[in-house]
């Protein structure tokens, strides 16, 4: 199956009610949202998703549910990481049952396998689906890196397409991108690094703040593949203190705080994570007053 990732896609929330079960009406609304923001493909169950506290079938029926919702408008692309290579494999085959576009799956944290381990993991994954795969290299949560030689490496199995890099090291991405092999997607995997990521032939974000502004972040991403460098450097500079205010505390803390804030979900999470200090609160309330996305924006 081949697969074209462009532009922005979301790493979607998941909305829990205050009962912290899987609010699933929000969850459809949420997902109405993004197709009306011109989104171009989502991501859910990913980090975004707070996946390390979702049960299994929790899991799947998120996928299930993105997917009726989305009907073959956008790519959904599954999240399906972890750190027992045989576990994700299982889940993988799992989710192809789904109908998924594609997969993304993260460095295997905790365990901190070797740039070889790394590659026998993501090998194994890849051998295991017919679907296309995206790596997702996050250092400074899994603590694990994946280095571009090794990215070059996987970038040579077919089915393996892409990677979101978010190592927040621009000389690291500027090495990915020079060393992978032609049609390989490079994605942002930071907000605040998708015009510099793409200024270098990146072609595009898994976005967090495309949660709140998917119209955005969207064309954000679409005047940089057009080239309209001016016009997109702009944009990036008016989003900036959004983007910012969106990582003052833990991700998914401060988006689902602004979520509830525009009233499209209840402000709910399953521990270890907590709300926003209140001093937080108020810088993030601050930069969403300053996008207008105070005002009420409940999607029927």
């Amino acid at each position: 199956m081949s697969l074209e990732i462009r532009g922005c896609g979301t790493a979607l929330v998941t909305p829990f009610g205050r009962d912290t079960t899987v609010d699933v009406e929000a969850l459809r609304r949420l997902v109405q949202f993004q197709l009306r923001g011109g989104i171009d493909f989502l991501v859910p169950c990913g980090t975004t998703g707070e996946t390390p506290t979702l049960e299994h079938a929790e899991f799947l029926d998120i996928i299930r549910v993105v997917v009726q919702e989305v009907a073959g408008k956008v790519p959904v692309i599954a999240g399906v990481g972890g750190n027992s290579t045989g576990k994700v494999i299982d889940l993988a085959q799992e989710v192809e049952k789904i109908k998924v576009q594609g997969l993304l799956s993260v460095a295997p944290y905790y365990n901190k396998p070797t740039q070889e381990g790394l590659y026998q993991h993501f090998k194994a994954i890849a051998e295991s689906t017919r679907l296309p795969l995206i790596l997702y290299n996050v250092p400074g949560r899994t603590g694990s890196n994946i280095e571009p030689a090794t990215v070059a490496r996987l970038s040579k199995i077919p089915n393996i397409i892409g990677i979101k890099e978010a190592s927040g090291s621009i000389t690291q991405q500027m090495e990915v991108l020079s060393a992978v092999e032609p049609g390989f997607f490079v994605l942002s995997g930071d907000d605040a690094f998708t015009f510099p990521l793409m200024a270098l032939g990146g072609v595009g974000i898994i976005s967090v703040v495309s949660n709140e502004i998917p119209g955005q972040m969207t064309r954000l991403a679409h005047l940089m593949l057009d080239g309209k460098y001016d016009e997109a450097r702009k944009l990036h500079f008016q989003l900036l203190p959004l983007v910012q205010a969106n990582f003052l505390e833990t991700n998914p803390v401060p988006v689902k705080a602004a979520l509830a804030m525009m009233g499209l979900i209840e402000e709910v999470y399953r521990l270890p994570m907590v709300p926003m200090k209140p001093e937080n609160r108020a810088k993030l309330e601050k930069a969403m007053a300053a996008q207008g996305l105070l005002q009420t924006q409940k999607v029927s």
